[in-house]
C-alpha cells in the first residue's frame, strides 16, 4: 500500500499538468452511410478565451464498405477554406484508426496550436472532396476543439 500511494500521486500530477480541455465536440450522422456532396455537416461553437492555443480535430467514422485508401475534405471556417487529404488505410489495405462496434474512427488533426484573435461564435463546415457524388461507408463526421495548455 505504501508503494501504491506515490504512484497514484505521480499519476494524478501528470494528468493535471498535461490536461487538455474539450471546448467543443460534436458528431453529425451520415444517413444510410452514403455521404453526398450536397450534405455538408455544420459545426457551431463559441470561443471564450483568446489567451490559450487550441487543437482542432476532425473525426471520420466509416465502415469497411468505404472504397478508398484516402479521403479529401474541404473545411470552411468562414475566414478560410482548407483542403485536407489523409489516409484511412495503409498500403496493404489495413484500416488505420480505432475500430469499435463495426466502424473505424479516424482522427485527423486540422490545427495543432491555433490562436483565436477574438472571442465569439465560430462556424465550420466540412464537405468531402472525393470524385464520387455519394461516398459510401461513411457513418459520421465529427469536429472537436480542445485547449492544449500552451500560450
Amino acid at each position: 500500500m505504501k508503494r501504491l500511494i506515490p504512484i497514484l500521486l505521480l499519476a494524478a500530477a501528470c494528468l493535471t499538468s498535461c490536461k487538455t480541455d474539450i471546448v467543443y465536440s460534436e458528431f453529425r450522422s451520415i444517413p444510410t452511410e452514403q455521404w453526398s456532396l450536397d450534405q455538408v455537416p455544420q459545426f457551431d461553437y463559441t470561443i471564450a478565451d483568446t489567451t490559450v492555443n487550441y487543437r482542432m480535430l476532425i473525426y471520420v467514422r466509416h465502415t469497411e464498405r468505404y472504397p478508398y485508401q484516402n479521403m479529401w475534405l474541404f473545411v470552411n471556417n468562414g475566414a478560410q477554406r482548407d483542403t485536407i487529404e489523409f489516409y484511412l488505410a495503409d498500403d496493404r489495405g489495413q484500416w488505420l484508426g480505432d475500430k469499435h462496434h463495426g466502424f473505424i474512427e479516424m482522427p485527423v488533426l486540422l490545427e495543432e496550436n491555433y490562436h483565436f484573435s477574438d472571442t465569439g461564435s465560430v462556424h465550420v463546415s466540412i464537405q468531402h472532396g472525393m470524385r464520387d457524388s455519394l461516398l459510401r461507408g461513411v457513418t459520421d463526421i465529427g469536429f472537436e476543439v480542445r485547449t492544449n495548455g500552451e500560450k
